[in-house]
């Protein structure tokens, strides 16, 4: 394991009046360090290209990620795939990013748009070289990695954005690659990126997108840990441990809990200072304790957070309330989804008696659940999760 982490964020439009993508997006991680990204694009839309998609992007990702050659792997796509009556093509288009230990990669294209490659947030061509497999022209390119690059693959819907509405012939890449200049910060992440040229897009289609269009980017980054405690363990005697544990680890520190809060505060030696203020009527109030970086309390926030989680995975529908507000759901949110690359959890078993009253939804087995689901999108949103119970 190096110090950089492959942040990958991506998102899809489907055709109007389409309830499926022909796109799609294929992720496998052959090891820490390194990362396999399809993008495929099924031929036509609806279920059929949803189906190519789908296969195209499982089979490659799996071969690629086991150390197939690319001639080996669209070998096995035309063979394996039935051929369109109409195209008499078997396969959909494809792009294949290859991670290699986050500090290089390999690019293979087929028919779709070109990567565009931002280093320092300006363009930076890529030298290619082609073969042909079954007939197809295959495009590789090799790309030793900086910290920041940011690599855009796309499928074809962005390039047709706007034909016969705004634009006469569509938003062409290099008009793709000047507004990627202009919108680029060097703070947002992969998601944030995929999502401004997707919106884009959507704009330029009129809010009825006359294809299938799917966005993703890879941006190289920074390790950054952050940790998260929520509960006392289930043995008092076994409190120091886990507070010894919890700080000694590096990295950012989230403690979530009245009860937690507490014991974290004895163990520091400091002072916890509620605040008052609810600045979102549904979430209760942070505190403060010198030493830790965020405090909050415990199941209805997590509860929240895991609620933009779901989220962000699907629609990103919340991204406009926890990407700016302070409550502590959304101060949570934005260190998880934006800052963090490792997330540690350190998950107390005691059951809380407050917790215990019919009258209130919460009890034990929920927050376990919670953490639970939490970690698994996480998981999905490409983070390193290790979960500790005490």
């Amino acid at each position: 394991m190096n110090d950089l982490f492959c942040d990958i964020g991506y998102h899809s439009l489907n055709k109007d009046g389409e309830t499926l993508c022909g796109d799609r997006v294929q992720c496998v991680s052959p090891n820490e360090d390194d990362e396999v990204i399809v993008l495929a694009d099924g031929l036509g839309s609806g279920v059929k290209a949803n189906i190519l998609s789908t296969l195209t992007s499982k089979i490659i990702s799996t071969m690629v990620a086991g150390g197939m050659s690319i001639e080996d792997c669209v070998a096995t796509i035309a063979a394996t795939l039935p051929v369109c009556k109409i195209r008499n093509v078997a396969y959909s288009t494809f792009t294949i990013i290859r991670i290699l230990g986050n500090n290089e990669a390999e690019i293979i294209q087929y028919d779709n748009p070109h990567v565009i490659v931002l280093r320092d947030g300006k363009y930076l061509p890529l030298p290619e070289s082609s073969m042909t497999i079954e007939n197809k022209v295959i495009y590789k390119s090799r790309l030793v990695l900086r910290e920041g690059d940011v690599l855009i693959a796309m499928s074809d819907g962005c390039i047709h954005a706007g034909v016969g509405l705004e634009l006469n012939f569509g938003w062409q890449r290099e008009n793709i690659i000047d507004y990627m200049e202009k919108m680029y910060n060097p703070d947002f992440t992969a998601k944030t990126l995929a999502t401004l040229l997707l919106d884009e897009c959507e704009r330029l289609y009129g809010g009825k997108p006359g294809d299938d269009t799917t966005v993703c980017a890879v941006k190289i980054r920074p390790r950054q840990s952050v940790n998260l405690m929520i509960g006392p363990p289930a043995d008092p005697a076994d409190v120091n441990k886990m507070m010894s544990l919890f700080f000694a680890k590096s990295g950012k520190h989230i403690v979530c809990g009245g009860t937690t809060s507490t014991l974290a505060g004895k163990f520091l030696g400091k002072e916890v200072k509620a605040n008052l203020e609810y600045l979102d009527p549904e979430i209760p109030p942070t505190a403060t304790i010198e030493g830790v970086d965020l405090v909050t309390e415990g199941v209805i926030t997590i509860n929240r957070v895991l609620t933009y989680a779901e989220s962000y995975l699907a629609d990103n529908k919340f991204f406009a309330d926890w990407s700016y507000k302070r409550d502590g759901a959304s101060l949570i949110a934005r260190m998880l989804f934006e800052d963090a690359t490792d997330i540690n959890f350190f998950v107390g078993r005691a059951v809380n008696p407050a917790h215990q009253n019919p009258d209130l939804p919460i009890n034990f087995s929920i927050k376990m659940r919670l953490v639970d689901g939490l970690s698994e999108a996480l998981r999905k949103m490409g983070k390193r999760i290790k979960v500790s119970y005490f």
